[in-house]
């Protein structure tokens, strides 16, 4: 088959391949997405009567099957197909016949690509808050668990005042937590739909585009035809500033975990299988995971930089630049995805070393207490602070346990408060389900297939 766009030359091969670069490799992500939004296309094409019911019927079945070819591994992209759209609609045309030569009326590869990845992108950031919200419950029995384990409160790298193992880990699952919480409320704005957009201008077809969003279950049409264009790369920039957010947060905890399971410090451990070794030196085990987290952090951040400067002096109206904001976002979603796998595996086998954590609490960790507890029988802070700095040498430790358990203002080490913030977790992993449960039941209204997801990891 031709391509969608071919005349009446033949590209020129290096051009070609300048021009498809990778995408078609790449747009096997989008493939599900593409045939979930055509049938949505179709049934709308159909309203018009520019599709007969057994025209609608054979584009539903052929669509149906591409999406059972993808899922199974075996649906094929070609370079001379460009990208997944063409790949697509050569199958409905070798298939079903004259009829799959309609699919693509009133539309654009432009509004095409756009709710494809809408759909995609939809369901990926309801997937990653679900993903991170294991984590972060994690973190937060592990901080349960280890509550009343002393450890050193640390600025500056320096010793500073008396923490515990649970304030630590608490610490981590709040901050993701929060970075869920901007994520879900990324929906609102991907959960427009930019079909019959077409090319940035609309159709002459009349195509009623509140019926094919709800057909997919989108909550609003995106409703500007041209700004639903320029806003390819926008959308997927905000979604890679949440992942970003995430990344930032366990690229921390990586590097805390870093400098604590050092053998000086040994407050922790890591399990042997999540530790590589060394082609050298027979002793070594690596923490591998904790230095590629930062890393890979580093490229998440990289991918959202890459696709703003990518869109940021763009005319509007489509620019084939746009093609370019494709790698960054499923390389950098995937790492994503990996890096709080990962990560949960890294909270579930942490080990903690309680002797090595209270011999980390030195005296001079609770001189802030002593100058307090002075002030509190009346004597001025600054005299008293004056005086224990000149003798740090004299601070006689309290009992490290006592020392955290006294500190009973919210949020500090003798109250936590993990129940409540644990009871706002499970509403917002109820609310990741519900949404999930709501996209497979439109899924399956849209194919007639159980198990459909746009998201294939």
């Amino acid at each position: 088959m031709a391509k969608l766009w071919q005349k009446t030359y033949t590209l020129d091969t290096l051009m070609e391949e300048f021009s498809v670069g990778s995408d078609y490799l790449i747009d096997q992500e989008l493939v599900i997405a593409d045939a979930l939004a055509s049938i949505a296309h179709a049934r709308t094409l159909a309203r018009l009567a520019l599709l007969d019911s057994d025209e609608l019927a054979l584009l539903e079945a052929g669509l149906a099957e591409v999406i059972r070819l993808r899922q199974d591994g075996t649906f094929e992209i070609r370079l001379e197909d460009e990208d997944c759209h063409t790949a697509i609609e050569e199958y409905l045309t070798r298939t079903k016949g004259e009829v799959g030569k309609k699919i693509h009326t009133g539309r654009s590869r432009n509004d095409q690509v756009q709710t494809a990845l809408r759909l995609w992108m939809r369901e990926y950031a309801t997937r990653l808050s679900e993903r991170t919200l294991t984590l972060a419950d994690r973190l937060f029995a592990f901080a349960l668990e280890h509550r009343d384990v002393p450890m050193a409160g640390r600025t500056h790298m320096q010793i500073a005042m008396p923490s515990s193992v649970g304030l630590w880990a608490a610490a981590y699952a709040e901050q993701l937590m929060d970075s869920v919480r901007r994520l879900m409320d990324l929906h609102a704005i991907l959960d427009q739909s930019p079909l019959g957009s077409a090319a940035s201008y609309g159709s002459a077809l009349g195509l009623d585009r509140a019926f094919s969003a709800e057909q997919m279950g989108f909550g609003a049409v995106q409703n500007n035809v041209l700004y639903a264009n320029n806003s390819r790369g926008f959308f997927e920039a905000m979604l890679l500033d949440s992942c970003d957010y995430i990344a930032l947060t366990v690229s921390k905890l990586a590097q805390d975990l870093m400098i604590f399971t050092l053998p000086e410090l040994g407050y922790f451990s890591l399990p042997d299988q999540l530790l590589t070794g060394s082609s050298i030196m027979p002793q070594k085990k690596n923490p591998d995971g904790l230095e590629l987290a930062r890393s890979r952090s580093a490229s998440i951040a990289a991918a959202s930089s890459q696709v703003k400067m990518i869109i940021r002096s763009l005319p509007s109206g489509y620019n084939r630049d746009f093609q370019d904001t494709k790698a960054p976002l499923f390389g950098a979603t995937r790492a994503t995805w990996q890096l709080v796998g990962i990560f949960t595996l890294m909270v579930d086998g942490l080990i903690v070393h309680p002797e090595a954590l209270l011999n980390g609490c030195t005296p001079a960790l609770y001189a802030t207490d002593v100058v307090l507890a002075r002030v509190g029988r009346g004597e001025h802070f600054r005299d008293v602070y004056r005086e224990v700095g000149r003798n740090l040498d004299s601070v006689e430790a309290p009992n490290p346990v006592a020392a955290i358990r006294n500190r009973t203002s919210i949020g500090t080490s003798g109250n936590l408060g993990i129940e409540g913030q644990r009871e706002a977790l499970r509403a917002l992993s109820a609310q990741c389900a519900e949404r999930l449960e709501r996209y497979q039941e439109l899924y399956e209204r849209l194919c007639g297939l159980g198990s459909v997801a746009t998201v294939l990891y």
